[in-house]
């Protein structure tokens, strides 16, 4: 059967397939998107009845919640997809998907029906991540085992670009609708738009679908009376099968997840939250690299073709481990000068005790961290400022910015000294002639926030911290004029490179890791475990690890350490696949 397949090129039928199945996943990377590009609309809309703060957390919970349950829509999936056959699994998948989308556009608010309204909402979030458990090794194994020999990576490449395809689409139909509606009305109602539309989505691809036929190897399997009837204890109950899952887990996925997380999604993030730039115009630079980068998702599939899936894979690894921290510094050089020529130039010491320094990581955001150890390196993490621990036992903490010292809690006289500047100042804009009634509107504002014991002390110390690092050349966001524009995009096309390089020939290593009796069970747990849990913790383990050390690059150090980990396990242990025989059952 292998050598049929490699003597003739793709038929109209197979071509049909890997659009069909590419297709298909695309419209369900945009409905999974879709809610976390609009997550502080969705806080306000389903969440209201919380405060805002709360609402947002909640929010992303939700959007998590998607993340924690793709390895259970993998198995569960998975065992139908060996047993009754991939075509029916993967369009009941589709089908999960685009209905639970399609509702959330006109689920009724907070405000029509209560708390009705987040439950809904929480349930469709995890019927999405079921779905989208089945259909990523759906979608794979289906293309492989209708691939010819010796092409598999090309075309299971095209199922590596629709995640990125599913993120640019629903950026762009989000912003259509935005600049159609404007604001207001978007923010009132126009935000169901993408929802609504996904069902015309949904309906091409199940046409599609529905059309389709069984993927050969799985027809082949079946007449010949060897599928699985318990795929899930075939797959991890027997020894032989079970280690190769791990090692795809920690051997390949896991690598993969954070490289393509942290060339995604973290560099969008570390763009707005830490060098200050513009959403907007961060995005812009995003979708850029996105559309220089995409094909390299069929380049590298295809070249895996040729010289093995293993050496692709582990060099983009390695790219990773050996050059993620003088490349996210380069984009701080590029897309803030002014915060990076202050890092160097002003250092900034928190001088604290340990004992109450905490390891901030929050993944619910419902922790609270109140000493004075963990205000101080919060509100340094969010002025991005780098800084250096020194430890004073049994002291309250102080923030060190050059040679000036800031009291994280001041003290009375501080406080009173406060009181008494901001009542002079209001005094002295009243008697001015004409008056400023917005600055005397805000000078009343802080004189009432220093009156306020539960609020005078924050306020003191946002407005010291303010003044010392504008003294100091600390930017409160990035210039416009500034930006090296070109270098950006550089930087982040050569992050999406190595995603690329780990994510496009995976999904043919994959399959051809497992026998076809139980491929698409196997294949999709570590797969899902990786990247719905390696990579999903990857931007709350990053920001814990940043605010304990102080340094706003070590948070690069979870994906370091992991795309490291999976570079020694792959090159000792995994082995090359790419002339395996996926047709064989044993």
């Amino acid at each position: 059967m292998a050598t049929a397949q490699e003597a003739r090129p793709m038929t109209p039928e197979e071509k049909k397939v890997i659009f069909a199945s590419s297709l298909g996943t695309v419209f369900e990377w945009y409905d999974f998107y879709l809610y976390g590009s609009l997550a502080a609309i969705i806080a306000k809309q389903f969440f209201s009845g919380l405060d805002a703060g709360s609402a947002f957390i909640f929010a992303l919970l939700a959007f998590a919640a998607g993340f924690i349950v793709r390895p259970f829509g993998a198995l569960l999936f998975g065992r139908l997809g060996d047993m009754i056959g991939r075509k029916y699994t993967f369009l009941v998948t589709i089908l999960i998907m685009g209905v639970s989308t399609f509702i959330v556009g006109i689920l009724p608010t907070y405000a029509s029906i209560g708390v009705a309204a987040p439950v809904i909402l929480i349930c469709l979030r995890l019927l999405q991540g079921l779905a989208l458990g089945g259909e990523y090794g759906g979608a794979a194994t289906y293309v492989a085992e209708h691939a010819p020999h010796g092409k598999r990576g090309a075309y299971t490449a095209w199922i590596q670009t629709t995640a990125t395809l599913g993120l640019f689409l629903s950026l762009m139909v989000i912003l259509g609708t935005r600049t159609i509606t404007g604001e207001a009305a978007f923010a009132d109602w126009g935000w169901r738009v993408p929802f609504i539309v996904s069902i015309v989505l949904l309906g091409v691809s199940v046409y599609i679908r529905l059309s389709m036929n069984e993927s050969p190897a799985f027809q082949k399997m079946k007449a010949e009376g060897k599928t699985s009837k318990a795929p899930l204890s075939e797959s991890f109950g027997q020894w032989k099968n079970l280690k190769i899952v791990i090692l795809a887990l920690v051997g390949l996925t896991a690598g993969q997840a954070v490289v393509w997380y942290s060339g995604q999604f973290y560099a969008l993030f570390f763009l707005t939250q830490s060098l200050k730039v513009d959403g907007a115009t961060a995005n812009l630079f995003v979708a850029a690299s996105l559309i220089i980068g995409t094909p390299f998702f069929i380049i590298f599939g295809s070249l895996s073709d040729k010289v093995g899936r293993k050496p692709i894979i582990m060099l983009g690894c390695l790219l990773a481990v050996l050059t993620y921290f003088p490349v996210f510094e380069a984009l701080t050089k590029a897309a803030n000068p002014d915060l990076h020529a202050a890092q160097q130039k002003s250092k900034v010491v928190v001088q604290a005790d340990p004992a109450e320094c905490s390891f901030q990581f929050n993944p619910t955001g419902t922790v609270k961290f109140t000493s004075s150890c963990d205000i101080a390196k919060q509100k340094l993490a969010a002025n991005s400022v780098s800084y250096s621990n020194e430890a004073t036992p049994g002291k309250s903490a102080v923030i060190k910015v050059g040679d000036n010292a800031i009291n994280v809690v001041p003290t009375a006289d501080e406080i009173n000294t406060a009181k008494e500047a901001a009542a002079a100042k209001l005094e002295e804009l009243k008697a001015a002639s004409p008056v400023d009634e917005a600055a005397v509107k805000a000078a009343e504002e802080r004189v009432k926030v220093l009156s306020d014991d539960k609020r005078n002390k924050d306020a003191m110390l946002t407005a010291a911290l303010a003044k010392e690092l504008k003294e100091s050349g600390y930017p409160t966001k990035a210039d416009p004029a500034k930006v090296d524009k070109v270098m950006v995009i550089i930087i982040l096309t050569y992050l999406v490179i190595l995603v690329t390089m780990v994510y496009g020939p995976i999904a043919a290593m994959l399959v051809e890791m497992f026998p076809t009796r139980i491929r698409y069970t196997s294949m999709s747990l570590p797969y899902h475990i990786g990247n719905g849990w390696f990579g999903g913790l990857l931007p709350t383990t990053a920001f814990a690890i940043v605010a304990q050390t102080g340094n706003m690059y070590n948070g690069l150090w979870y994906p370091i350490i992991v795309a490291g980990m999976t570079f020694v396990i792959g090159m000792l242990f995994v082995k090359e696949t790419k002339d395996v025989d996926i047709y064989a059952n044993d």
